[in-house]
């Protein structure tokens, strides 16, 4: 074995290693930061026309004609790397999804990384999919009936839904109410980027957030690195 492969392993390795001390940290809601007040969108950018905030939770709507052209989003005006990004999301009827490290285009377009919701009329919750890029993943179209399916049973249909999104590097992992539908490493994909909710093209649809909060990892993961390796400065 090559140098370069020894040195890739050991990285994941020790990656794989901190996972848990990540997902641990979860629990602890001090170390998080919440993306959405819970009285209004402030800190976001959207069509007004289509979001709001009812009762502390973020609505999407597009009735009573539904939307054309193209995806809208809601998006965060800050941009995100290395993070653990949790969320609760339930949906009505249609299709939504969460979008991070994504790139913020005009007029309320967001392409990028996508974690899928769907009700149970589609195969697509919990699926990763990248809006205006790959579309479908490879790594999906991979995958066998019984492990879509799989990914599937993971969801909760007419009632909230627990998503955890963690990256690191070319690492992905999502993990649907507890959960792991997706454990992925993606040299091609973006590195940094906004987080953005979705309303999707098509008919009258609606889909609810809340508890939206991001915990940004890179320092967590260099004192856990140093703690390996006393040597680290």
């Amino acid at each position: 074995m090559k140098i370069n492969q020894i040195t890739s392993s050991l990285k994941r390795i020790t990656f794989f290693g901190l996972m848990a001390t990540i997902v641990s940290v979860t629990a602890q809601a001090e170390d998080f930061k919440s993306l959405f007040n819970g009285e209004d969108l402030v800190g976001w950018s959207g069509s007004s026309e289509l979001w709001s905030v009812k009762d502390g939770v973020i609505v999407g709507d597009t009735h009573p004609k539904g939307l054309k052209g193209k995806n809208l989003f809601l998006s965060t005006a800050d941009s995100y790397s290395d993070f653990v990004l949790k969320l609760k999301v339930k949906m009505e009827n249609g299709n939504s999804g969460v979008q991070f490290r994504a790139t913020q285009k005009l007029d309320y377009v967001v392409t990028g990384y996508q974690a899928d919701v769907a009700d149970s009329s589609k195969p697509y919750f919990g699926m990763l999919y990248e809006e205006g890029g790959r579309g479908i993943m490879q790594y999906w179209k991979d995958m066998s009936d019984e492990e879509r399916a799989a990914v599937k049973a993971a969801a909760k249909f007419d009632d909230w839904n627990e998503y955890v999104i963690i990256c690191k590097g070319d690492h992905i992992k999502m993990v649907l109410n507890g959960h792991t539908v997706l454990d992925l490493f993606d040299p091609d994909g973006s590195k940094e980027g906004v987080v953005a909710l979705q309303l999707h093209v098509g008919p009258a649809m609606r889909v609810f957030y809340k508890d939206i909060e991001i915990k940004e990892i890179e320092k967590l993961l260099d004192v856990n690195l140093k703690k390996l390796n006393p040597l680290k400065k």
